[in-house]
């Protein structure tokens, strides 16, 4: 990491971008939103106001690497239009050597790829209600840790607050822009990146282009699309996406920001469509995956009150694991509740009700001489 670092700077140095005043007082937010509206006019939204993609449902996530094309989008403020020419980063705050960068300085930066589980933490209104927008995607971008050291933050940086170029309305809140924050520590930990690729190509415009910051293992809440300044400073950032939503609740009272995603999984196959005849094997296979890895995956095929082991396939990064079972026979019927559940490296298990992550359940109705659907079938 320190060399890669060295290597940034000597980039940032020669396009000459080194220099600024020193700034040693935590930035005030207010200031930082007035600036970046007096810097640059709003950009042109369209569409306006919320927007969503949508999703694949469960059985038909049957690619190890989601096509583009069937990748989810949420937009809560609307899309903004951006060129590429008229696009500047703005990295500043509790830093030595603040930077405005362009997007040909982004590209001429040392790059890092990374494949990784990218999942809609679900409506910020009703969050402990399982969305299952989930895709596992391949991302290429700039770490952001370089940018820490190229800027020289200082010691009392803290947190990274993260902004926008979208602005508006949502849930009757006037927002300057969407605006998320996260712990500089947890961030670099978790391999977070300036991302300008997916998949391959460049962001679509509904994806955040020209650069968003996408921080794997984490809730795609903290991905910030269309991202124009990045502010280092002391404390937490007071902003509608921060304090008033994507932060949950405990039954104590304790309030914890939707960060990092816990143990979660999905079944694949056999769908809710699928026709299985009593007597006959059937074979189940899904996706696991949690911030730190998943190292077992259960199945019951009534509902919780017997678990039966899956084959899981080893932890590869921040990307989702492939878990699979053969079931010798699917009786006695005349319904079969499949129900998958997985467990994190670090020994948490999914819980069955009352989360963004509760286990995924499929109803089948065994019918005899059916059809195996087609759904899931892929390897």
């Amino acid at each position: 990491m320190r060399l890669f670092a060295l290597d940034f700077q000597a980039t940032v140095a020669k396009l000459g971008l080194m220099g600024g005043r020193p700034v040693k007082q935590s930035p005030d937010q207010k200031a930082v939103f007035a600036s970046a509206a007096e810097e640059r006019p709003a950009p042109r939204l369209e569409p306006k106001g919320l927007y969503r993609r949508i999703p694949l449902q469960p059985q038909m996530m049957i690619d190890r690497v989601t096509r583009t094309e069937d990748f989810f989008t949420l937009v809560h403020l609307g899309v903004p239009h951006l060129s590429a020419e008229d696009w500047r980063l703005a990295v500043e705050g509790l830093v030595l050597k603040p930077l405005s960068l362009t997007l040909a300085d982004i590209a001429a930066m040392p790059q890092r790829s990374v494949t990784a589980v990218h999942q809609c933490a679900g409506n910020p209104l009703e969050p402990t209600v399982p969305t299952r927008r989930v895709a596992n995607v391949a991302w290429k971008g700039v770490p952001l840790a370089s940018f820490l050291e190229a800027v020289r933050a200082l010691p009392q940086a803290r947190y990274l607050w993260s902004c926008g170029a979208d602005y508006g309305e949502f849930a009757g809140f006037s927002c300057e822009s969407y605006a998320k924050d996260a712990p500089l520590d947890r961030l670099i930990a978790a391999g977070a990146i300036l991302a300008t690729h997916l998949n391959g190509e460049p962001l679509q415009r509904e994806n955040g282009y020209p650069v968003r910051l996408v921080v794997p293992g984490w809730y795609g809440t903290n991905s910030v699309k269309w991202l124009s300044r990045m502010t280092l400073a002391e404390q937490r950032l007071d902003a509608v996406f921060t304090t008033q939503f994507y932060q949950d609740r405990t039954p104590n009272g304790e309030v914890r920001p939707v960060w990092d995603i816990p143990v979660d999984s999905i079944l694949v196959a056999p769908g809710p469509n699928a026709g299985l005849e009593p007597g006959k094997p059937f074979d189940i296979w899904g996706w696991a995956w949690a911030a730190r890895g998943v190292n077992r995956v259960e199945i019951s095929l009534n509902g919780g009150e017997n678990w039966m082991p899956a084959q899981v396939e080893p932890a590869s990064g921040p990307a989702w694991q492939r878990f699979s079972l053969t079931v010798p026979t699917a009786g006695p019927g005349p319904t079969v509740r499949l129900i998958a559940r997985a467990q994190s490296a670090d020994g948490h298990w999914q819980p069955m009700t009352g989360a963004r992550n509760a286990v995924h359940v499929v109803d089948i109705t065994l019918a005899q001489g059916a059809a195996i659907s087609k759904e899931g079938s892929k390897p």
